[in-house]
């Protein structure tokens, strides 16, 4: 699909260990390097430094050169960066969306210039797409339900929502409420208040929780989305003397996370292997530059379309299984986790 101008041809054998895709002999340029941008919406999730710098690594590995664009939490950027990228000829744009619904029309413009478009851990609302690739956002949320029924079987739960521009947000909200829903309606679960964290920002979640515990409400549990949200209840908590006692959730396992999980002030949060998921997607670029077709192990509809899903598992991590997921993967090093920990606590 996206074949490459030839200059001086050379016979490549592609492998066959990408995504089990079948051999086949192309006529590349010798010096015709691929090129993938690689356009993400904000660093101010650690976890997404790690996914641009494992799949930019993978993408080197393969023979490519990846071009990253920050577009700082705006639509309108990340339009006139894609843009920029359909001007320079890239081969295969990756992106972040800052906003599910405001780049049908770009992503329209990329391929019909021949441009290869995954769609990385966010899906794209209603555009031809060639990849999605992500976790199961719905197992996430029921992850984090899970536990907390567990450890709260009843009483009052607050609900801190991700980002309303975020797909991702609404997966995550219906596999949280796919469980919590039968304790809803027997009674045992009252849910006392709820929001949507614009921007996933901690200050947002900060404020929510605070202004509940002044309105004299009692809280038991709350469902945050990400680890940035839960920091953000977490903080409101400790100001009142709440920390540790109101089971809190998260996603992202960033660092701060874990060690509050160990210390014991949030109580879980989801593992999600992101070297599985940035190599993957590399991997699937290159391909798609080289005018193969990834295998995807599911599908998904984005409204208009349904999009091939290339589909990853997460992991609940608690205190209890910190060692056996964090620690072995080498996700965070022990020392950094478990800082404020004596070793004969550990």
């Amino acid at each position: 699909m996206f074949w490459m101008r030839i200059k001086i041809t050379v016979a490549v054998m592609l492998p066959l260990l990408l995504f089990g895709g079948c051999a086949d002999n192309r006529e590349l340029e010798q010096d015709d390097v691929i090129r993938i941008a690689f356009i993400t919406e904000t660093f101010v999730i650690e976890r997404w430094q790690r996914d641009r710098d494992i799949f930019v690594a993978r993408a080197k590995e393969l023979g490519a050169e990846v071009l990253v664009k920050h577009t700082f939490e705006d639509s309108e950027d990340q339009i006139r960066v894609i843009e920029e990228m359909i001007r320079q000829d890239v081969d295969v744009i990756v992106v972040i969306p800052h906003d599910k619904d405001a780049l049908t029309a770009v992503i329209r413009k990329a391929k019909d210039n021949g441009i290869g478009v995954i769609a990385y851990d966010r899906l794209i609302m209603n555009a031809d797409i060639d990849l999605y690739v992500s976790f199961d956002n719905f197992a996430v949320g029921s992850l984090m339900a899970q536990y907390l029924l567990r450890e709260v079987p009843s009483g009052k739960y607050v609900l801190i929502n991700g980002s309303p521009y975020d797909h991702n947000s609404f997966i995550l909200r219906e596999g949280y409420m796919s469980v919590l829903n039968p304790y809803i309606e027997s009674g045992d679960i009252e849910i006392i208040g709820e929001i949507w964290a614009e921007g996933w920002r901690a200050e947002k979640a900060y404020e929510f929780v605070n202004t509940l515990i002044a309105d004299g409400n009692e809280i038991n549990a709350i469902v945050a989305a990400n680890d940035l949200l839960a920091e953000g209840a977490i903080k409101a908590l400790s100001e009142n003397r709440l920390a540790g006692i109101v089971t809190v959730s998260g996603q992202d396992t960033e660092l701060a996370a874990c060690q509050r999980i160990v210390e014991g002030t949030q109580h879980m949060s989801v593992y999600k292997p992101i070297g599985v998921l940035a190599k993957g997607a590399a991997e699937a670029a290159v391909m798609l530059a080289k005018g193969e077709t990834p295998s995807a192990n599911y599908t998904i509809d984005n409204g208009t379309y349904v999009i091939p899903y290339l589909k990853f598992q997460p992991v609940a991590v608690t205190r209890h299984n910190m060692m056996d997921t964090i620690i072995r993967d080498g996700f965070h090093l022990l020392e950094d986790v478990y800082r404020n920990i004596p070793s004969e606590h550990r």
